[in-house]
């Protein structure tokens, strides 16, 4: 059973690591889903890391329909994130009409190498799940990441399981999205998986004492007071339930 735990800065990376976690996805801009992490941020986490990271390679938020110069941010970012130590990457591309851009996805799989390769979300996004998850399997894809195109993995369960069926040895399903330490164990049942990815965090107040209100930064219903930091009691939880079935 392998635990990753999706961080959304280097200090969250330090704490996953602390509670146990086996792998990290680095990301940021949560807010948004996940994108590309700084160069600081991956250097920070791989100092202090000896768990494998793998960086989230995602130019911006909403859909996963690129142009040109997007593709070239990509190809950049994985360039730098193989420079800086990361053991893997995760991205996805999407054609118009909702299958997967195998003609990107196979260039950069190839500029990831040797690093590892996780198709993310965007998976969620297709038209046909069994079309999606071949076409990942001959472009070459390590693993892929999915809620089962819903809103949550459990709610996706069934299929995610017969992903797992159909795909046999030749591509890793990872539950994710939804997963926490409540219904893991049923996730786990349910779908058959042997890798599942969960976000578990806590909220930390910030140590401003002078508070400027009616000013925003960013999104209305935000606060610039308080952000979320992974919580290494809960990552703790969540890997001794999957340490715990795996022995039973």
């Amino acid at each position: 059973m392998v635990l990753e735990c999706c961080v959304n800065s280097a200090v969250s990376a330090i704490m996953a690591q602390l509670g146990g976690a086996d792998r990290v996805e680095l990301c940021e801009n949560m807010a948004d889903g996940g994108c590309t992490p700084s160069a600081g941020t991956i250097i920070l986490a791989r100092k202090h890391l000896t768990i494998p990271i793998f960086v989230m390679i995602r130019p911006r938020g909403a859909d996963f329909l690129y142009s040109d110069e997007e593709v070239e941010i990509m190809r950049h970012d994985i360039r730098v994130a193989k420079e800086l130590g990361a053991d893997g990457v995760v991205f996805g591309i999407l054609m118009p009409d909702g299958r997967m851009d195998s003609m990107r996805m196979k260039e950069l799989v190839k500029l990831a190498r040797p690093m590892g390769v996780t198709c993310h979300r965007a998976f969620d996004m297709t038209r046909d799940p069994m079309e999606a998850i071949d076409d990942l399997i001959e472009i070459g894809v390590d693993r892929v990441l999915t809620s089962g195109q819903t809103d949550s993995a459990l709610e996706g369960a069934s299929l995610i399981n017969r992903l797992i069926r159909h795909a046999g040895n030749k591509i890793t399903i990872m539950p994710g999205h939804g997963v926490k330490e409540n219904n893991l164990m049923q996730v786990v049942k349910e779908t058959g998986a042997t890798e599942f990815h969960m976000y578990l965090t806590k909220e930390i107040t910030g140590g401003m004492n002078f508070i400027r209100e009616g000013v925003k930064m960013g999104k209305p219903d935000l606060s610039e007071y308080t952000y979320v930091e992974v919580d290494s009691d809960r990552v703790r939880e969540a890997h001794e339930l999957l340490n715990n079935y795996k022995t039973m």
